[in-house]
């Protein structure tokens, strides 16, 4: 045991109308929502890079956190998991995330890393047989080291492939050994600074055959996980080829992976695309592609992804409404990919923060759940699209041709007035809800 969370009690579910900060109001992990209990929901996970390895910094200014594993090498990761799953019992999270950077000091030499990864992963291993917290999934850190300025499986130089290649084998070795359910590839250099020295096509070559290995390993080692991608626009490259979902599921569907892979979307990075976190979730539904999410919120008078923890709860009522569409999660989770402010020094404000967050996930999933099951939001969509399920409409779909439509239009002579969308009524109805 550590002492950098004396003091703090292990949170517990004590009702809307407590006054203990230190207790979830929202959050009941046995409450039972259409047929299973919140717990298995939400599946939350706690982000190791932001909980253990962020150390306050912003673009203008560096440290302000003072974590006594900073700066300690092997000894200092060994404590640093320590802490870790004691937070993870304090807040009895079920699962929690890790790239490989995060949970082991950076080597001289890609087998130096190989090392300390395998060392702490041991120390994980025994760690997950006595505690409640699994692993959601894991991830190798592939844009942190200067060594990835130029991209990792985009980059020019094929050592630069070659070692990014054997780092993604060594995390992938670490999610399976601790029985992960998920592996993430996030491309944050993948992409370029200008187009004045990339060559857009080999660059995508190289990518899909970074993922056809990484699908060829799962096969090869009888994993049943699912493998990830999470879309981003930008930041930190200028454009980064994993835009949003729909330039992701073109990139599948151009290389034959769209059965191999699904997405871990996260609600920053939606926004910074231009979409609703919502519409990123209903679109990998409708496609069958949605895996797991990354929970956070941006700040929207910054122009970075601050990275924050969900305080919106009608935002989080329609992203666990898509989430239930689709038929909730199988592998994926609820991974809080969030940092506390930097400023929020205080041990007390890690834990906290993330059940604030937990809080406001769970007030969002009933009032999703009260949402699908009450039907009336499904029924006015189906109304929308009823006359679709006539026969000549149906018809049209899947036999008409130009010459037999303008035809029938003249025949009968269709001559269609404007129907309202009636946007105001549902806005109105799912507020009713919240």
């Amino acid at each position: 045991m550590t002492d950098f969370f004396k003091g703090i009690p292990q949170i517990k579910y004590e009702g809307a109308d407590s006054t203990n900060e230190f207790a979830f109001k929202h959050y009941n992990p046995d409450e039972i929502i259409m047929g299973k209990r919140m717990e298995e929901h939400l599946r939350f996970a706690v982000a190791y890079w932001h909980s253990f390895a962020y150390e306050g910094g912003d673009p203008f200014g560096g440290r302000t956190f003072d974590r006594p594993w900073y700066d300690s090498g092997m000894e200092g990761a060994k404590m640093k998991a320590d802490v870790a799953f004691e937070m993870f019992d304090i807040l009895q999270a079920p699962f929690f995330c890790f790239h490989d950077l995060d949970v082991r000091p950076e080597g001289a030499t890609f087998a130096e890393n190989k090392k300390n990864l395998e060392a702490i992963v041991d120390i994980f291993a025994e760690k997950v047989e006595s505690h409640k917290t699994q692993l959601l999934w894991g991830t190798a850190n592939l844009f942190t080291e200067r060594r990835f300025m130029s991209g990792a499986a985009t980059n020019p130089d094929p050592d630069v492939f070659a070692y990014s290649a054997a780092t993604i084998k060594s995390c992938m070795d670490a999610t399976i050994k601790l029985g992960g359910a998920n592996y993430v590839l996030w491309g944050g250099r993948e992409g370029y600074e200008t187009l004045l020295n990339t060559d857009l096509g080999k660059e995508a070559d190289q990518a899909a055959k970074m993922l056809e290995m990484v699908v060829d390993y799962k096969h090869k080692m009888g994993w049943y996980g699912a493998i990830l991608i999470e879309p981003k626009p930008q930041e930190p490259s200028k454009h980064q080829y994993d835009f949003d979902v729909a330039t992701v599921y073109g990139f599948l569907k151009r290389y034959g992976l769209e059965n191999e892979v699904k997405m871990n979307i996260e609600q920053g990075h939606a926004i910074l695309a231009g979409h609703s976190f919502e519409h990123e979730l209903a679109l990998a539904g409708s496609l069958g592609l949605l895996g797991s999410i990354d929970m956070n919120r941006n700040d929207y008078q910054s122009g970075w992804d601050t990275d924050q923890f969900p305080n919106n709860v009608p935002e989080m009522a329609l992203a666990y409404y898509e989430v239930l569409k689709a038929g909730g999660f199988t592998t994926g989770g609820t991974n809080f990919d969030a940092r506390v402010r930097r400023q929020s020094l205080d041990a007390e404000d890690l834990i906290l923060a993330h059940v604030g967050g937990m809080d406001c996930c769970a007030r969002g999933l009933k009032a999703a759940a009260a949402m699908l099951e009450d039907g009336k939001l499904e029924a006015a969509r189906d109304a929308r699209y009823a006359d679709w399920d006539k026969p000549v409409n149906k018809a049209m779909l899947e036999s008409g041709d130009l010459t037999s439509i303008q035809e029938r239009v003249l025949a009968d002579n269709i001559n269609p007035e404007p129907r309202s969308g009636r946007q105001e009524r549902l806005e109105n109805l799912v507020n009713s809800y919240l």
